[in-house]
């Protein structure tokens, strides 16, 4: 089991230490990066003024982002199943007449 260590990320020009797992830390870092660049869009952007309502902005992007991403792969998971259950009473219909022609 991994100790929780500080690591230290910038985010929109501030630095903040957060305790993370040792095996979570490069995935932390990572995850920083993207909601800095994130916020540094939306303030490059001039429409968001104030670092809170940047945050707020950029939060809901990336949530907006997140469940159309779900809703999708909900969609696709779906699809899959159906496809699947098509192939399988296709091959037991197949099984069935080669049974029969045995007869």
């Amino acid at each position: 089991m991994s100790m929780d260590k500080p690591v230290s990320v910038k985010i929109l020009d501030k630095e903040y230490l957060i305790s993370c797992p040792e095996d979570e830390q490069d995935s932390l870092r990572k995850t920083a990066r993207f909601l800095d660049s994130k916020m540094k869009e939306i303030r490059e952007s001039g429409k968001v003024i104030g670092a809170d309502r940047i945050a707020v902005m950029a939060a809901l992007n990336i949530s907006h982002d997140l469940l159309q991403n779900k809703s999708q792969k909900d969609g696709l998971n779906k699809t899959m199943c159906t496809r699947i259950k098509a192939l399988q009473d296709k091959i037991e219909v197949a099984i069935n007449k080669g049974k029969q022609m045995e007869l």
